[in-house]
């Protein structure tokens, strides 16, 4: 692959298109050394002449793609019935209009919020030493190291995050569908949109200003195995292969399920053990029991497992408005007091 460009084009056309290919020279960069990958990264770069706009455009359009990419086979399994043994909410499944309505939320985010905000993220970049348009890619195992990293991160910042009755106000927003889906992953009040963007980049952005050795490719790698997983744990559904059942430590929709339903517990986002530790799972793993409970007394009984599902989870969410008034008044998180003093070695009582 070449490239080349002639000091005699015009003045005004250099400024405005030969950017990158100047700062591709001046890195002394050997094309024909690069893979095929590589090469069309450098493409891109080149194409769109600013690395501030090639960054920024890339950055909006990968998001867009890879979000509703990743939410359309959840939208189809909710039309064919034989998923529906999988739903953990069975007698919930999102209508037309409630999708749209949460798709056209989501857009208007996208586009008021995030467009904006991601014209900021090639000056961030580079005002930490994030490489962006540099080429070659850093080596595959360094990039899974650090994504690895990226997402203890991101689970531990929006864990530590959710005790205050300002938050609960916002994030009663995306509670509004008590059982969620795909696209309800980013349906969110505007304040929480940026929280949730920051928990994702600020470990990249730290960790790259402390160690100087961070691609923006790993980043993106990041960010859409992050939008995975935000979408599947809010699909609402639970498969025998969910990765939850292969790997333990993992939420997944299962774990966030019950989060929506009762508008309390299950505050991470990707693992459960901080949940676990600090106590913030027991009206969960309390859940689980009655469900385990029920289903034995229902093969004795002869009542549906419809019927019996159904009354524990009207239950569970009847609560869940409870608890939803107590988080505005700020007593959101209250029940992780027995991790806490398990934590802290005192004795703390709950209510």
């Amino acid at each position: 692959m070449r490239y080349a460009w002639s000091p005699e084009q015009p003045a005004g056309r250099l400024n405005e298109k030969c950017e990158a290919a100047l700062l591709y020279s001046n890195a002394n960069t050997q094309f024909s050394e690069l893979n095929i990958f590589e090469q069309l990264w450098a493409a891109w770069y080149l194409w769109i002449g600013n690395p501030t706009i090639a960054t920024g455009l890339m950055s909006f359009l990968m998001h867009e793609v890879v979000y509703f990419g990743r939410c359309v086979p959840w939208i189809i399994i909710d039309t064919i019935p034989y998923f529906k043994k999988y739903k953990l909410q069975p007698n919930k499944v999102p209508t037309k209009k409630e999708q749209w309505e949460c798709t056209k939320l989501v857009l208007f985010s996208h586009f008021t919020i995030e467009l904006p905000a991601i014209w900021l993220f090639h000056p961030l970049n580079e005002a930490v030493g994030m490489s962006t348009w540099q080429v070659p890619f850093p080596a595959w195992q360094t990039m899974v190291g650090q994504v690895i990293l990226f997402f203890f991160f991101e689970d531990a910042f929006h864990y530590f995050g959710k005790p205050s009755s300002f938050k609960a106000n916002i994030h009663k927003i995306h509670h509004k569908y008590s059982a969620p889906f795909g696209l309800a992953a980013e349906y969110a009040h505007p304040v929480e949109v940026l929280i949730l963007g920051t928990g994702t980049l600020a470990g990249p952005f730290l960790y790259c200003a402390y160690f100087k050795d961070l691609h923006v490719l790993t980043v993106y790698c990041w960010v859409i195995l992050r939008l995975f997983q935000a979408i599947d744990a809010h699909s609402g559904y639970d498969f025998p292969w969910s990765l939850r059942n292969i790997f333990p430590l993992w939420s997944g929709a299962e774990h966030h399920d019950f989060h929506h339903m009762a508008f309390t517990n299950n505050y991470s986002t990707s693992f459960r053990y901080l949940d676990y530790i600090f106590g913030t799972d027991n009206k969960y793993r309390a859940y689980k029991a009655r469900v385990a409970a029920e289903k034995l007394k229902s093969t004795k009984s002869g009542v549906s497992e419809e019927t019996w599902k159904k009354k524990v989870e009207e239950e569970v969410e009847q609560d869940g408005i409870l608890a939803e008034a107590e988080a505005e008044k700020g007593a959101w998180g209250r029940e992780s007091a027995i991790g806490w003093a398990w934590w802290g070695n005192n004795k703390t009582k709950t209510e």
